[in-house]
């Protein structure tokens, strides 16, 4: 099989073409650093993102904006919102404070962007 994709782990943002088969890599193409082929064959064989997104205050108005401390499998990002959904914060929350813990068993935490009083 083939894929193209757009490499994102620089501001190049090298056309890449994969070729893999039965979950290996056959040849990756198009990239102008090495860290093409590692982007390339994470994204084909295990892609995973950054989460980032809001939560319900508690006890203000508005909403804290929060994000995954490092990236979660991909596959299972529409599990991770609907947990996330369900958590209010209440204030006083520092930028960096843990919102949730080891989501989705994953050991990564959920933790707020923001510092509100």
């Amino acid at each position: 099989m083939t894929r193209e994709i757009i490499c994102t782990n620089c501001p190049i943002g090298c056309p890449l073409t994969v070729e893999f088969e039965d979950g290996k890599i056959l040849s990756i193409t198009g990239n102008t650093c090495k860290n093409g082929i590692t982007f390339g064959t994470n994204e084909v064989l295990c892609p995973k993102r950054t989460i980032t997104t809001i939560v319900k205050m508690e006890n203000r108005s508005g909403m804290l904006p929060v994000k995954s401390a490092s990236e979660l499998p991909k596959e299972r990002i529409f599990e991770f919102m609907a947990i996330i959904n369900k958590v209010t914060a209440k204030a006083p929350v520092r930028c960096g404070d843990v919102i949730i813990s080891d989501i989705g068993g994953t050991g990564i935490d959920i933790v707020a962007t923001k510092t509100v009083e």
